[in-house]
C-alpha cells in the first residue's frame, strides 16, 4: 500500500510539473503577452477621443456625444502623465473605422481601415513603437458581436455586407438578459446588427482578422466587448487567433455567470468584485465581513482569480463619485483596487475625482486636468510603486484583520489597511506578515511608522487608507492625506 501511494504521489506531482511547463509555454507562444505576463502590469484606460489633442489645446467638449477631438498624437504627447503614475499598460478605444458619430469606436463599418478621427495608421503605429520604448504595453479594445447602427442596410459594412452575415432583427430585452441567453446571443443588443459566427465566413473572416490585427500592429492585449452576446465556443478559437491575453466584458452581477467565460477567454472584467466594493465604499450598505465573503466566492468560482480585471470606474458605468463626494472613499477603493486579486485597471479621470453619470457624462475629457499634484495622482504613484517593488502578484492575499467597518490584508510584506467609516477607526493587529522589532512604515506618509511588537495599533481616520512596508524598503515621499 505505501508504494502504491508514493506511485500516486510521484504522479500527481508529474502532472502539476507539466501543467506548469504548459502554462509556461503558453505565455511564450504569445509571445510573453499571455495572461501571467500581464498579472504584473498595471492598465490605465483611455477613450482615445477624451484623453488629449494634438495640438495641446485645451478647451472643453461642448457635446459628450460626439467626437471631441482626442488622438493618437495627444496620447503621445502625454504618456508622462500615464508613466508618471506607475501605470505600464494602457487600454485604448476601438481602432477601427466607424460610423459617423462612433467616437467611442464600438460602432464599426469597415473591419480592414482604421477610424481616421483618432489619426493615421501611422499615427497608432508611433504611439505602440513609443509605449514599447517605454515598457509600455497596449490594450485594444475590439469587437466580434456587432457592427454600427445600420438597420437593415448592410452594403456600407466591409466585409460584412450580405444579410446572411447577420442574425434575424430582434432587440434584446432587459428580461432576456436575466432569462434567455438564445435571444441575448441570436438578437440585436440596442439594434445593433448581430454578427452570426456560425456562418463560416463570419467566423473565420473574424478569426483571421484578429491575429492579422495582433501581428501587424504588436498588440499586447485585447479587451473584448460584449462577451455573453456571442456563443462561447466562439470566443475559445477567438481567444487561441488572438495568441495574446485577452479580457472579456461581461456587463453582469451574477458570479456563476460571468466566471464561467472564464472557461474560454484568459479573463473577464470583474463586475461582482465592482458591485462589492461600491457597496462598501461608495453606498455604505454592506460592510468588509460581506466583501470578505464575496471575495472568497469569487476565489471558488473563477478559474484563475489573477488574471481578472479589478476596476471601480470605466465607460460603461457612471462614476463612483456620481452623487456623492467622497474623495476620501474613492481613493480607499482605488487603491484597494491596487492590491486585491488581479490586474489592477484605473479610468482616467479618476485620480482627478471625475464624477460623470451615465454615458456619455462619464466620458469627460482629460486634457484641462493633468494635474500631477491630485491627492490620488500621487497615491497611486506610491501604491503601483510599491507593488512593483514586492511584486505583490506573486503572493497570496492575506486577510490579517476583518471587521465590520476595518480591513487589514497583505500581499507578501506590504500590509494594507482601510476603513468604511469617515470617523476614527483604530484596531490592535497581531498577525502580521512582519516580524518583532521590524519597524514598518506608511508609503503616504514616511513619518507614520511603527514597531512591530505583539501587534500594531493602526488607526484610520475618515475612509483614509494606509499602507505598510518595511522601513528599509520605504522610499515613497510624503503626501497628503
Amino acid at each position: 500500500p505505501g508504494y502504491n501511494k508514493m506511485k500516486s504521489l510521484l504522479f500527481l506531482i508529474a502532472l502539476l510539473c507539466i501543467a506548469s511547463v504548459v502554462e509556461s509555454h503558453v505565455d511564450t507562444f504569445r509571445g510573453g503577452r499571455g495572461k501571467d505576463a500581464w498579472k504584473q502590469r498595471t492598465i490605465y484606460q483611455v477613450l482615445t477621443d477624451r484623453y488629449a489633442k494634438h495640438d495641446g489645446s485645451k478647451g472643453s467638449c461642448s457635446n459628450l456625444s460626439k467626437y471631441c477631438g482626442g488622438t493618437y498624437k495627444g496620447l503621445i504627447k502625454e504618456l508622462d502623465y500615464i508613466q508618471g503614475m506607475g501605470f505600464d499598460a494602457i487600454w485604448v478605444s476601438p481602432i477601427l473605422k466607424n460610423l459617423d458619430g462612433g467616437y467611442h469606436g464600438y460602432w464599426a463599418t469597415d473591419l480592414y481601415s482604421l477610424n481616421e478621427n483618432f489619426g493615421t495608421e501611422q499615427d497608432f503605429k508611433d504611439l505602440i513603437e513609443e509605449l514599447h520604448k517605454r515598457d509600455m504595453w497596449i490594450m485594444v479594445d475590439v469587437v466580434a458581436n456587432h457592427v454600427g447602427p445600420v438597420g437593415m442596410d448592410f452594403s456600407g459594412i466591409n466585409p460584412f455586407n450580405q444579410p446572411e452575415h447577420y442574425h434575424e432583427r430582434c432587440i434584446i430585452s432587459d428580461d432576456d438578459f436575466a432569462n434567455n441567453q438564445e435571444r441575448v446571443e441570436n438578437c440585436r443588443l440596442a439594434d445593433l446588427p448581430d454578427l452570426a459566427q456560425e456562418n463560416d465566413f463570419v467566423r473565420t473572416t473574424l478569426l483571421s482578422w484578429i491575429k492579422d490585427l495582433v501581428q501587424k500592429y504588436n498588440i499586447d492585449g485585447l479587451r473584448i466587448d460584449t462577451i455573453p452576446e456571442v456563443p462561447k465556443w466562439f470566443w475559445t478559437q477567438f481567444q487561441e487567433a488572438a495568441g495574446v491575453y485577452a479580457v472579456g466584458e461581461v456587463f453582469d452581477m451574477r458570479l456563476g455567470y460571468v466566471a464561467d467565460y472564464q472557461n474560454y477567454v484568459d479573463a473577464v472584467l470583474n463586475y461582482p468584485l465592482r458591485n462589492a466594493i461600491n457597496d462598501v465604499w461608495r453606498y455604505n450598505s454592506k460592510n468588509f465581513r460581506d466583501l470578505a465573503n464575496s471575495m472568497n466566492a469569487n476565489r471558488n468560482a473563477f478559474k484563475d482569480v489573477d488574471a481578472l480585471g479589478v476596476f471601480v470606474d470605466n465607460h460603461d458605468n457612471e462614476r463612483f463619485l456620481h452623487g456623492n463626494s467622497n474623495h476620501a472613499g474613492l481613493e480607499a477603493a482605488t487603491i484597494f483596487g491596487i492590491f486585491a486579486e488581479g490586474i489592477p485597471m484605473v479610468y482616467y479621470g479618476t485620480e482627478q475625482y471625475y464624477g460623470g453619470g451615465p454615458d456619455p457624462a462619464n466620458r469627460e475629457q482629460l486634457w484641462t486636468n493633468f494635474d500631477t499634484s491630485s491627492n490620488l495622482y500621487q497615491m497611486l504613484k506610491a501604491a503601483i510603486q510599491t507593488r512593483k517593488d514586492h511584486k505583490t502578484w506573486d503572493n497570496k492575499y492575506v486577510e490579517r484583520y476583518v471587521d465590520d467597518n476595518f480591513l487589514a490584508f497583505s500581499r507578501g510584506e506590504v500590509l494594507i489597511a482601510v476603513t468604511n467609516q469617515g470617523g476614527s477607526v483604530e484596531n490592535h493587529v497581531t498577525y502580521l506578515p512582519f516580524n518583532k522589532g521590524d519597524t514598518i512604515c506608511n508609503i503616504f506618509n514616511s513619518s507614520d511608522c511603527l514597531t512591530v511588537e505583539d501587534g500594531v495599533n493602526i488607526t484610520l481616520d475618515n475612509y483614509q487608507t494606509k499602507v505598510y512596508v518595511k522601513s528599509s524598503n520605504n522610499a515613497q515621499e510624503s503626501i497628503k492625506e
